[in-house]
């Protein structure tokens, strides 16, 4: 009889570990979908873009470094380049400014002038950072910023409560979400990648121990670094 009590209450105890994540995986999840309602938008490639005002551009002309100059669109969406004077960019994508310019230059001044335009920074474009770090919120994504790099501007890891290996980063990719989870210690002494961020990424710091609230979700991810589809 007391085998049967006792197997009993181990079968309670295991359901209510079991509901226990599948609340905190919920709970979880739609903090993850708040924090994701900031505004951006999903990641689109380069061709698609569309320059706008204050977007910097870093254009270079090969084997021409006199032309080659960092720009900031200003508020009527022109930009002034050597040689070439003042011309729209608002409203162009990459491959279309790019086309422009060259044109431009091949018109007066090159033979074959080889044009390259790189947004290097979209205030529009922007990551947040929350959970247990010094300083969580929306930031600006500023060229290539990984993973490290956005804990650093968040503040850096708070040490009391932060998990160091519960680093969870939600993505969307061609409209699916998607989500990876990153060991700090491991990315610092460089046994791990340091990913790239792109526009529109949450990370997520978790807290240490049983203030966890993202160990449901961190469960199901098999490695770390690997991004899978999140429902």
């Amino acid at each position: 009889m007391r085998l049967v009590l006792v197997a009993a209450l181990c079968a309670t105890i295991a359901g209510c570990n079991t509901s226990k994540k599948s609340e905190q995986a919920d709970k979880a999840l739609s903090e993850l979908t708040t924090l994701q309602a900031f505004g951006a938008n999903d990641t689109k490639a380069a061709a698609d873009y569309k320059i706008q005002p204050a977007d910097v551009l870093e254009i270079s002309v090969f084997q021409v470094p006199d032309l080659s100059k960092t720009v900031e669109v200003n508020s009527s969406g022109r930009i002034t380049l050597p040689l070439i004077g003042q011309m729209v960019a608002q409203g162009k994508t990459v491959p279309a400014l790019e086309s422009t310019i060259t044109a431009k230059l091949k018109d007066t001044y090159l033979q074959a002038p080889e044009v390259s335009v790189f947004v290097k920074e979209n205030p529009t474009q922007r990551i947040a950072v929350s959970g247990a770090v010094n300083a969580p919120g929306v930031y600006p994504l500023k060229g290539r910023t990984t993973l490290l790099q956005a804990i650093a501007t968040a503040g850096g890891l708070d040490r009391q409560i932060a998990d160091p290996s519960g680093i969870v980063v939600l993505r969307r990719v061609d409209g699916k979400q998607q989500v990876a989870k990153f060991d700090y210690k491991a990315m610092g002494r460089g046994d791990a990648d340091d990913p790239i961020l792109q526009a529109g990424d949450i990370v997520k710091v978790d807290q240490s121990g049983f203030r966890s609230v993202l160990s449901g979700i961190r469960e199901t991810i098999p490695v770390f670094g690997l991004f899978t589809p999140f429902l």
